[in-house]
């Protein structure tokens, strides 16, 4: 009996930790916005201090009084520092602000789930005696599969991580390192080339661009903030016209019908797998890419059509297969000739004869190679079943399909 009240108190103790887990995380959530907030101030200030000692360093460049080599040398630092500095807080603005929305989705699942566990009657979590402990005894015994899952997410995270700092080393962090490199080069030539000096600032003054450019870049492949705040179709053209700028491939870019917006997680998972396509479209050498977007009442269509890079080249053999391999014709036997050796004379054409008929029926029977790789096509069915999006691919693999159902 006394066993039966500790369950009974099971209920509302549960909803009461996940109440105060919720409060938790909503404190939490203040914090981050204290952050972003802090971090969004600092990469004002560190802008505003870029640009303004990149206008002097120009300033000096153009003068015509002579400068010195101390003026040059640290109007050339202060440009590095404020656009390291500058680029560094954008990306840790970029990593708070996603935090804030999965804590945040995390907060009110578990809010959601203590007020339905409030407004349940007490003891329906016992209700059933035996019957309950045996349940309890089978989700004991498929806590395996919920610990693989677990796991499976946790290496997901770490291979996502790994990704991050991969291309974090050999992106912008490359460049940054380079930037100094340039940096001590300049120095260097100050005292004795100021000529070459000034070639060597005009360099690095590219390379600066070139890596803020870079990182802004890298930042939108790892989480575009235009899809939080415009939506998809901007966040879909604007991926269209860097890759395709990028990658020097014209990819035309069309929305018919009133847009709207999704829930999150579909935004999401329907432009990753657009820009998944669009990446393993470029891959496979497509010379031109064409994506629409239609928008009715009740869904979304979204359309990737890549052109085949045979289709284009110069000549007729780059449209058309090559021709099949006739069979050689072999001189009939003469009259005169042995029977023995005119009959091995027609065995032999007719073996040529099947045998270049049979390799012309193998090679029509070869299958298309798919334009799409099929690393791409995976990772755009996964992104597709985990958001209830349906997906489809022509046979030669030139057109993708994704269709999005639209909210209420």
């Amino acid at each position: 009996m006394a066993g039966d009240d500790a369950s009974a108190d099971l209920q509302p103790r549960l909803a009461a930790e996940l109440t105060a887990e919720a409060g938790r995380l909503g404190k939490e959530l203040d914090e981050i916005e204290l952050l972003i907030g802090q971090a969004r101030t600092e990469a004002a200030r560190h802008d505003a201090r870029r640009a303004t000692a990149e206008q002097r360093l120009t300033e000096l460049q153009q003068a015509r009084r002579e400068v010195s080599n101390d003026e040059l040398s640290q109007a050339l630092s202060g440009l590095v520092t404020a656009t390291r500095r500058a680029a560094l807080m954008e990306g840790q603005i970029e990593v708070l602000e996603g935090k804030q929305k999965t804590v945040g989705r995390m907060r009110d699942r578990i809010a959601d789930l203590a007020a339905q566990l409030g407004a349940m009657p007490p003891g329906t979590l016992v209700a059933g005696g035996a019957a309950e402990r045996a349940s309890a005894d089978d989700d004991r015994a498929a806590g395996g599969t919920t610990d693989q899952t677990a796991s499976s997410l946790l290496d997901a995270q770490e291979e996502m991580r790994r990704g991050i700092a991969r291309a974090m080393h050999d992106g912008p962090a490359q460049s940054l390192t380079n930037i100094t490199l340039q940096a001590q080069i300049v120095q260097r030539l100050m005292g004795t080339d100021p000529a070459r000096a000034a070639q060597e600032v005009d360099q690095l003054v590219a390379m600066v661009e070139q890596t803020l450019e870079a990182t802004k870049s890298f930042i939108f492949d790892v989480r575009p903030m235009v899809l939080d705040d415009l939506g998809l179709v901007p966040t879909l053209r604007r991926a269209a016209r860097d890759r395709g700028r990028r990658s020097k491939v014209v990819i035309d870019f069309d929305s018919v019908g009133a847009d709207r917006r999704l829930p999150d997680d579909v935004e999401s998972a329907l432009f990753r797998c657009a820009d998944e396509a669009i990446t393993g479209y470029l891959e496979a050498g497509t010379p031109h890419l064409t994506m629409r977007m239609d928008w009715s009442d009740h869904d979304v269509t979204t359309r990737v059509t890549a052109t085949p890079p045979a289709t284009v080249g110069p000549g007729p053999a780059a449209t058309s297969p090559a021709p099949a391999r006739p069979a050689p014709e072999l001189e009939p036997p003469s009259a005169d000739m042995p029977p023995a050796l005119a009959a091995m004379i027609a065995e032999r054409a007719e073996r040529t004869r099947a045998s270049v008929a049979e390799a012309a029926a193998a090679a029509a029977a070869k299958p298309l190679p798919q334009l799409l790789p099929a690393r791409n096509w995976q990772v755009i069915q996964s992104r597709a079943s985990a958001a209830g999006i349906r997906v489809a691919l022509t046979d030669d693999g030139a057109s993708l399909t994704i269709v999005a159902k639209l909210p209420a």
